[in-house]
């Protein structure tokens, strides 16, 4: 019933930035927590970072935390994840999910549906 899409994805240097954004359409999103999954060639999809309805509260995995930053419109329907300091380590095909049950933590009983197809980040050394 929702529908979401990624963007913002590129080629960047290591130590730049990009802005990753999903938008949904079809029904808000508004009262569910959101996540941002990553996926490298070769390895399992990772959790990279949530947030929960309001955007009150959010998580980090630790590779990342200091340099990403999650955020939410709920007005735009639209969830946000800006990425400083960029490493090489960071390249993956991005995603993101509802969270349908949680606030944006992956645990036993996440519920992720409504998965996007993905926007894909390289980072250059």
């Amino acid at each position: 019933q929702v529908q979401l899409v990624e963007s913002g994805g590129g080629l960047v240097q290591a130590g730049g930035s990009l802005r990753l954004s999903c938008a949904a359409s079809g029904r808000t999103v508004s009262n569910y927590a959101m996540v941002w999954f990553r996926q490298a060639p070769g390895k399992e999809r990772e959790f990279v970072s949530g947030i929960s309805w309001s955007g009150g509260s959010t998580y980090y995995t630790n590779s990342v935390k200091g340099r990403f930053t999650i955020s939410r419109d709920n007005a735009k329907n639209t969830v946000y994840l800006q990425m400083n300091s960029l490493k090489p380590e960071d390249t993956a095909v991005y995603y993101c999910a509802v969270d349908r049950k949680g606030s944006g933590w992956p645990t036993m009983e996440s519920d992720f549906g409504s998965w996007g197809q993905g926007t894909q980040v390289t980072v250059s050394s």
